[in-house]
């Protein structure tokens, strides 16, 4: 195929599902986004996904308001079970054949982490989502993303970011900060930037899997990434 990547993972964020609103989704961004995974699946690629929950619920939140902190952590990953689901009925309708996986067994709704199972499905052309995270408090949904990327041997984990690419400031209130197309992991956790967290930086490190950070709400551009062609800065 003359691909640089074959089997890739993509990081949304929950708040990558909420478009304009300030809580919970948006029909059109999630029909966007679910747009721009079939279109890889399409060209051939094996793509699994991993979902946060901060449009739904946030664990620091939900301490700040007196939950102790396990069981917050336990409210987020529920949350990206929801999520999942929301992604998961999109695609569908898309005609795209998915499986969601959770790291917290729920057998009604959908099936439980498998690596084996979760690469042969990803063989079979099916789009995978991975829900709870790792499945234990204290860690975030990158290191999830992380996780799953070293487990499957992903040959790339993309980030789906607000912006793309990782700046010196935020670009949307800093017309000036400096976009880095490169950085090297050693650079990201040193420079304590806040793209991915530092566990799943470090993990990503250990096992040489690069990450590519892009805006996703950009149409199209997560193929175009995957080309080389698009916006968008690496760490590796």
């Amino acid at each position: 195929m003359g691909q640089r990547y074959q089997r890739v993972l993509l990081k949304l964020s929950g708040e990558a599902l909420m478009g304009p609103q300030k809580f919970g989704h948006d029909h059109d961004t999630i029909s966007a986004i679910c747009n721009d995974i079939k279109q890889v699946r399409d060209a051939g690629y094996q793509i699994s996904v991993v979902v946060g929950g901060g449009n739904i619920c946030r664990g620091a939140i939900a301490t700040s308001i007196g939950i102790e902190r396990v069981s917050a952590d336990h409210m987020g990953m529920l949350a990206t079970v929801i999520n999942a689901l929301a992604i998961q009925s999109v695609l569908e309708s898309f005609g795209v054949h998915t499986r969601i996986q959770s790291a917290i067994p729920m057998t009604t709704i959908c099936e439980s982490y498998i690596r084996r199972k979760a690469i042969r499905h990803m063989e079979k052309g099916r789009v995978v989502i991975f829900a709870a995270g790792t499945g234990n408090p204290y860690f975030t949904t990158d290191s999830g993303a992380a996780l799953r990327a070293a487990e499957l041997n992903c040959d790339a984990i993309l980030k789906g970011s607000q912006v793309d690419g990782v700046y010196s400031d935020d670009p949307r209130l800093h017309p000036n900060a400096v976009k880095h197309e490169k950085l090297t992991y050693k650079e990201v956790l040193s420079g304590d930037l806040k793209v991915l967290d530092a566990a799943a930086v470090t993990l990503a490190r250990e096992n040489k899997i690069p990450i590519l950070i892009f805006n996703i709400h950009h149409q199209g551009e997560l193929l175009r990434v995957l080309e080389g062609v698009g916006s968008f800065s690496t760490i590796q």
